[in-house]
């Protein structure tokens, strides 16, 4: 199945993705549960789905896509976690997984636009699969880890590079206004029987600058589960970004920064095409 979260005449609301069209939960669902993530932290996904089986159908170009979670409490993001990304960084394998955070409004949804910095020239690209978090947990074994995923979306780690280097701290260059990007939807879990199978592709103006398997992780995701459980409680609606492979803007020669007017698009198998365009701030 698959969930999205949007807007119609400006009134967030969620729904399931049908073909090319999108039916909306019930008023009375949502009074009960308003968004996608307090559907997911109470166990209600499929009754959300039956609740809008019985809606109208509305045309996806007809509203405006939120992030999937539009209110996470968490985004926990993994850098250098594909080798092809580390070794054109000209870095070695991390031993542990190397985390940093963006903030909720730093991401925006399937069709929002991408914000380039005024004062940056060196606003990059990063496709990625994210892990959007389903039942709670601390100290999960990497053994239980795949239970507590709700679904799956494409993810764009939108990137400051001169700014994500101002420390050793990424934080900076990783949470610029609407610099990344997160949807179309969700996928739910029991639709990707092995995410390591699923494949990656990024797409500047039409052209392929990213292609690869989420299955060459350096750390897998249950791994990641496990790492990033054992220093804070993961909740419903927390997303885990994996990390993206090779071919960034950073590491071609010349660098290939986006620029105002650049389309850009996160494909990833069984999940769908995230697209977004690049306006100037």
């Amino acid at each position: 199945m698959k969930y999205a979260s949007y807007c119609v005449d400006g009134v967030p609301c969620y729904g399931i993705v049908a073909g090319n069209g999108i039916k909306t939960v019930s008023d009375q669902f949502i009074s009960q549960y308003p968004d996608l993530k307090s559907a997911i932290a109470s166990g209600v996904l499929l009754e959300a789905a039956a609740a809008a089986e019985a809606g109208a159908t509305l045309d996806a170009d007809s509203v405006r896509f939120n992030p999937v979670i539009p209110n996470p409490g968490k985004i926990l993001c993994i850098g250098v976690n594909y080798l092809n990304h580390i070794l054109e960084m000209g870095q070695k394998p991390p031993k542990k997984p190397v985390v940093f955070v963006r903030f909720p409004d730093s991401v925006v949804g399937q069709g929002g636009f991408l914000v380039k910095p005024s004062v940056s020239g060196k606003y990059d690209y990063e496709g990625e699969l994210a892990v959007i978090i389903g039942r709670p947990g601390r100290h999960i074994k990497s053994g239980q880890a795949m239970s507590h995923v709700a679904g799956y979306a494409c993810f764009n780690d939108g990137s400051v590079r001169d700014f994500q280097r101002h420390s050793s701290q990424f934080t900076a260059g990783k949470n610029f206004f609407h610099s990344g990007a997160f949807g179309p939807w969700m996928v739910s879990a029991d639709e990707i029987a092995d995410p390591a199978e699923l494949m990656l592709e990024t797409r500047v103006n039409q052209e392929t600058v990213q292609h690869g398997s989420a299955g060459d992780l350096c750390f897998d995701i249950p791994t990641l589960i496990e790492y990033c459980s054992s220093f804070c409680q993961l909740e419903p609606g927390d997303v885990i970004v994996t990390g993206t492979m090779g071919g960034v803007g950073a590491a071609q020669t010349p660098p290939r920064w986006l620029q105002a007017g650049d389309s850009v698009e996160i494909e990833i198998s069984q999940i769908g095409i995230l697209g977004n365009q690049v306006v100037a701030e």
